[in-house]
């Protein structure tokens, strides 16, 4: 796929100044559009149907819950949207989980700055993208006999 237009982003996350924060650094890239920002995770179902996004953004650990069900559900009713999480644990566990409930990105905030442009180009483009600090031990794990 390429690119030719804007990709249309949803963030959501909870905590306002992580979406501000988030919404400058997507915001400084000509080829992405934040379209809406949700608080919540019913708000950010509402916004990726109403929207219809390239990319929803969205935090793993939101305070109502999971963000795992709601990615299941989007996966179901949005297959469009692609799915970028965004968390604060390097953990494989949890990028197992969120791509397997069918997320295509998985980034580590402390590494945000530098990773979640190029996770939401990816995802645009159908690309897995899992940031660096995790990559290497999903990838062997991916690769150990069961």
């Amino acid at each position: 796929m390429s690119i030719d237009v804007p990709i249309r982003v949803v963030l959501a996350d909870d905590h306002v100044l992580i979406r501000r924060g988030l919404r400058r650094l997507l915001d400084g890239e000509a080829r992405i559009e934040v379209i809406a920002e949700a608080h919540d995770l019913p708000a950010a179902e509402r916004r990726v149907h109403e929207g219809r996004p390239g990319v929803l953004v969205i935090d793993l650990s939101m305070s109502n819950g999971t963000s795992i069900d709601a990615i299941r559900r989007l996966r179901r009713h949005v297959a469009a949207t692609q799915i970028v999480v965004l968390t604060m644990e390097d953990s494989t566990v949890f990028a197992q989980q969120a791509l397997g409930a069918g997320a295509i990105g998985f980034v580590v905030k402390h590494d945000a700055d530098a990773e979640l442009t190029p996770a939401v180009l990816s995802a645009a483009r159908g690309r897995e993208y899992v940031s660096l600090r995790v990559a290497d031990r999903l990838a062997a794990l991916r690769r150990a006999p069961v």
